[in-house]
């Protein structure tokens, strides 16, 4: 491997994604040989060194891992060990895995799990515009206006969100396909038309989707999905 960045080489190990490496380095978390790292740092995994994040080892980059799994209600995306709903204590200790994007504590649905920092750094970066679709159901009947104005962009706080593909399911539920990932955006987007939601279901990322695969549970990605996620990645 020719020399890359740390934060490209802690992904390829299956720290994180770059920016979430960046991250670490940027909190003074990661050394090399005992020293800080620094942003311009470069490795070669030829060269034998010790790398350490938050004082911990991190292993040579491992065969790479995709999992499915359907993330219940009460469960905190966020790797925080110190916190028992995090979904860090239903992970298998190895390979180490994380999410590729993040559903709130209070929605549920479909969960991307790898090592694979190269795809999750495309499957996260908002100008790729990958497309996630939800279920949602809210608290009183819908009205055309209302979506009318999730299609078209809601303002709230400082944000314009972008257009969006949006159904009606039945008089308090629709399906919205984003192409944004901003922090509880559909929440937020109800919200500030005098809707509160009730229940949020994501079903697909992209052309993978959910289907049946029970709530807590995760399976292998097929070489098929991967082959699309790769391609629209």
């Amino acid at each position: 491997m020719s020399l890359v960045r740390i934060s490209h080489y802690l992904a390829l190990c299956g720290v994180g994604s770059r920016r979430q490496a960046a991250r670490l380095i940027e909190r003074g978390c990661v050394s090399i040989n005992h020293q800080l790292a620094k942003h311009s740092d470069r490795v070669d995994s030829s060269t034998p060194l010790n790398i350490c994040v938050d004082g911990q080892p991190v292993l040579s980059p491992q065969e790479k891992q995709y999992w499915l799994y359907h993330k219940p209600v009460g469960i905190d995306c966020r790797l925080l060990i110190n916190d028992p709903s995090s979904l860090l204590h239903l992970l298998p200790a190895k390979p180490r895995l994380y999410p590729a994007g993040r559903l709130d504590k209070d929605s549920r649905g479909l969960l991307l799990l790898t090592n694979d920092g190269e795809l999750t750094q495309t499957l996260m970066h908002p100008d790729f515009n990958h497309s996630k679709t939800y279920v949602v159901q809210v608290d009183k009947p819908l009205t055309a206006e209302f979506l009318s104005d999730m299609a078209t962009g809601v303002s709230y706080a400082k944000v314009q969100t972008k257009p969006c593909r949006i159904r009606l399911v039945n008089s308090t539920t629709f399906e919205i396909v984003l192409t944004q990932g901003l922090n509880r955006q559909i929440r937020r987007m109800c919200q500030a038309l005098g809707f509160k939601v009730i229940d949020l279901l994501r079903t697909k990322l992209m052309e993978v989707c959910l289907d049946d695969l029970p709530e807590k549970t995760m399976r292998p990605v097929s070489a098929a999905e991967l082959v699309t996620l790769k391609q629209l990645s």
